[in-house]
């Protein structure tokens, strides 16, 4: 009965997830550009891309976002979930500030951004006009410095995120282990950082993954934001895959790339369902 429920869910699983999948990998050994030709070259669209300066760039891009954004969202996020959880006043309040941006879409965030970070609009003519003449902050249109206004702007969204998660953990913590730390005499920081923080282990791997995850599919953030600009200095590798197949028409060349950020993601939620998977048969002993 069980497998009668489930199974519309699994037949559009393995159609639209693992059905494409298969495609874009048969399309990648092709030469197909405007439409597919299953004239197979082997692994020659893989060499190509692997030889694309773009790509290079691309890739070097999502080690720079991804270990930023990750890390500064974890860490913002923790700060935030310790301050939220010494039982402040107003903390609902408080909280629904910090959780208000994940109730707006990536594009939404990219272009209330790309206003503010605008040198004739933002950020920059309001300190101008305040009489700071010299002041500049121009990242948005440098090509050195666009790659992190994506950072400000997905640690802004993001965070909130981390921080709810943090704070439901911290809130599941044993209070017999606290009041047995505070007689002990342990300090509030001795208590987190020797205590709490390595009982959060778990939700920190959660968030991690689902933040690492977030940041190699990154599309609507860039396109909405810098749009990939100036020229190609802010382009992800899902930017990348999209320009290629719908702007150059080379589609092989773009399902290769679609195939590195499968294996990036794979490479990324198998070890952690594998982990999880394991915690679950140890729990169940």
């Amino acid at each position: 009965m069980s497998l009668l429920v489930l199974s519309p869910t699994l037949l559009v699983l393995s159609v639209f997830v693992y059905g494409f999948a298969l495609w874009s990998l048969l399309i990648s050994l092709t030469a197909s550009k405007i439409t597919p030709l299953y004239d197979f070259v082997g692994l020659d669209q893989y060499i190509a891309l692997w030889s694309m300066e773009r790509w290079h760039v691309a890739v070097g891009n999502l080690v720079i976002f991804a270990g930023l954004f990750v890390s500064l969202s974890v860490g913002l996020g923790l700060l935030l979930a310790i301050f939220l959880d010494q039982k402040i006043r107003a903390e609902n309040a408080i909280r629904s500030i910090y959780l208000y941006p994940m109730a707006i879409s990536f594009i939404v965030t990219g272009t209330a951004w790309k206003w503010i970070l605008n040198p004739e609009l933002g950020i920059e003519k309001l300190v101008r006009d305040w009489g700071w003449q010299s002041f500049s902050f121009d990242w948005i249109v440098n090509p050195n410095m666009s790659i992190y206004t994506l950072v400000i702007a997905a640690v802004w969204q993001s965070s909130g995120f981390a921080m709810a998660i943090f704070l439901a953990g911290l809130r599941g913590v044993d209070t017999e282990i606290l009041k047995a730390a505070r007689i002990d005499g342990a300090g509030s920081w001795l208590t987190y950082r020797a205590i709490i923080i390595p009982i959060l282990r778990p939700v920190f791997l959660t968030v991690l993954v689902v933040l690492t995850y977030q940041s190699v599919r990154s599309f609507d953030l860039v396109i909405s934001l810098t749009g990939g600009g100036p020229g190609f200095s802010s382009d992800l590798p899902a930017t990348f895959m999209y320009q290629f197949a719908f702007g150059r028409n080379r589609m092989a060349l773009s399902a290769a790339s679609a195939m590195m950020i499968f294996m990036t993601v794979a490479s990324v939620m198998v070890p952690y369902i594998y982990s999880e998977l394991r915690r679950e048969a140890r729990n169940e002993r």
